[in-house]
């Protein structure tokens, strides 16, 4: 476990831009029951946790993918860290949306982005990966070199595995599932008799609370 991961979890605990509630879920958009939600858009209302998250985001693009020449931001959620990222790194930014616009230019890419550039997307939060795998699609099909994908947090299912290594796509999380549980345990933000329903639920997610 990294000091990262774990400082990461306990800014996203501390702002309450993960919440957790084993006995009381959430509902999922997706219809799923769930004992945690996690809005990672919450951090930006934070000077001193956005800074440290755009730092670190910036740190593992320069670590991981040093041959990157434009950030792309997943809208809506992905699109404030990917520009912070992007000026933090003085690399060109451009960000996509999940579909083509049914208006004005149409456009589905926003920014500039010339065929064969090495992108790195930017997300704030992988589930199985599917939508955020959309629009790796769509900057391929633009012509666009996709080295890797950086995310401040994953639920570390076992789908989204499966989903970013079929789609050839390296991804790189600052904080996981399992850290943050244990920091909020740590933080006695739950109680320890919880940790069995929240081990369950990371399982089988489809089926939990059902």
């Amino acid at each position: 476990m990294s000091s990262v991961a774990q400082t990461v979890a306990r800014h996203l605990l501390d702002v309450q831009a993960v919440r957790l509630r084993p006995a009381d879920p959430f509902t999922w958009s997706s219809g799923w029951k769930s004992p945690i939600y996690c809005d990672n858009r919450v951090t930006l209302a934070y000077p001193q946790v956005r800074t440290f998250i755009k730092q670190e985001l910036a740190d593992a693009v320069r670590e991981q993918f040093p041959e990157a020449q434009v950030i792309a931001g997943v809208a809506t959620a992905g699109i404030p860290q990917g520009a912070l990222v992007a000026d933090e790194l003085g690399l060109p930014y451009c960000y996509v949306r999940p579909e083509p616009k049914k208006h004005g230019m149409g456009n589905q890419i926003e920014g500039r982005l010339a065929a064969a550039q090495k992108v790195v997307v930017v997300e704030d939060l992988i589930s199985t990966g599917g939508s955020s795998l959309k629009v790796v699609e769509a900057l391929r099909q633009a012509g666009a070199d996709v080295i890797g994908m950086i995310a401040i947090f994953t639920y570390g299912f076992s789908v989204a595995d499966e989903n970013f290594k079929k789609a050839g796509v390296k991804l790189v999380c600052l904080s996981e599932y399992d850290t943050l549980v244990l920091e909020a345990q740590t933080l006695n933000y739950i109680p320890a008799d919880a940790l069995d329903s929240l081990s369950a639920w990371r399982k089988n997610p489809s089926e939990w609370g059902n």
